[in-house]
């Protein structure tokens, strides 16, 4: 990859992970930052209860309002996660996500690397349909009100900037540890054991959101494109796409996060990434290849 382009990634990243997690001195305490900031949703994965956390995560909002005695229709998260996807797609979770990061991270230790069997790509749409779109409204308590199924049972997000700093500093807490702490704690050591060794294993297997914005890969403004004039069909973009995406068969692909890797790959410049539509002239066929 470009260097250029790496850094550049990087320090959105970066940048993104301060901000979403600017807070950083309420760990000592174990306080949750309650300012007018959480009235907004962070457009990556990043736990509403982390001490450190500014914004909101947009999948515990939205299941906390279908989840609501009212059950109503979250019309400003849906709203947003819908503005978020049509203008970037998955590229929120390639240059935003506070979690995407960490993955990345991990995946850096030196270990041997392995590729993800293709049917485990579908549990995050069941996961969205199931823990995060059913079930807040299905089941309810005593009162009416659903619970966030995913926040509560599953994300390791949550458990790692949340649940861990929150029990640690909150000897209550502590007392009230049960099963279900057990199995988020486990379900977090998967998940980064998985990540140690396939890249973004959370993003490719359980991430609801990451489902959310490859639906709307197809459609985004920030888009892949693929010149078919100018491919030689060398497979260099494929072998270099860590998400497992052919760009050329597949430029719109649900998996790409629009890193754009393939682009910097491509020895014929036969990719565009960005907003803009591809020049015309791809077009027309390259003179050298008639």
């Amino acid at each position: 990859m470009n260097i250029k382009q790496g850094i550049k990634r990087k320090i959105f990243q970066v940048a993104a992970f301060g901000f979403s997690n600017a807070h950083i001195m309420n760990f000592k305490g174990g306080r949750i930052y309650q300012g007018k900031w959480k009235n907004f949703c962070n457009p990556g994965l990043n736990c509403y209860s982390c001490p450190a956390a500014t914004l909101s995560c947009p999948i515990g909002a939205l299941q906390a309002v279908n989840g609501s005695m009212e059950f109503n229709f979250s019309f400003y998260v849906t709203g947003l996660l819908l503005a978020f996807g049509v203008l970037f797609g998955r590229g929120i979770c390639g240059w935003f996500c506070p979690f995407g990061l960490l993955q990345e991270l991990l995946y850096k230790i030196p270990v041997p690397k392995f590729k993800l069997k293709k049917c485990f790509l579908y549990i995050k749409y069941i996961i969205l349909v199931v823990f995060v779109l059913v079930l807040p409204v299905a089941v309810t308590n005593f009162m009416g009100m659903g619970k966030p199924a995913f926040c509560q049972f599953i994300c390791p997000a949550g458990t790692l900037g949340g649940g861990i700093p929150l029990i640690a500093t909150h000897p209550e807490l502590r007392q009230a540890i049960g099963k279900l702490f057990s199995l988020k704690i486990f379900i977090l050591a998967v998940t980064i054991t998985g990540c140690i060794f396939i890249y973004r294993f959370f993003c490719k297997t359980i991430c609801p959101l990451g489902a959310i914005y490859g639906l709307m890969n197809k459609i985004s403004i920030y888009h892949l494109e693929t010149d078919q004039h100018k491919c030689i069909n060398c497979g260099k973009c494929k072998k270099t796409c860590k998400m497992e995406v052919d760009p050329v068969a597949n430029p719109g692909s649900a998996e790409c996060i629009r890193c754009g890797e393939c682009v910097q790959a491509c020895p014929e410049k036969a990719l565009y990434l960005g907003f803009k539509t591809y020049n015309k002239k791809a077009a027309m066929p390259d003179k050298k290849y008639k």
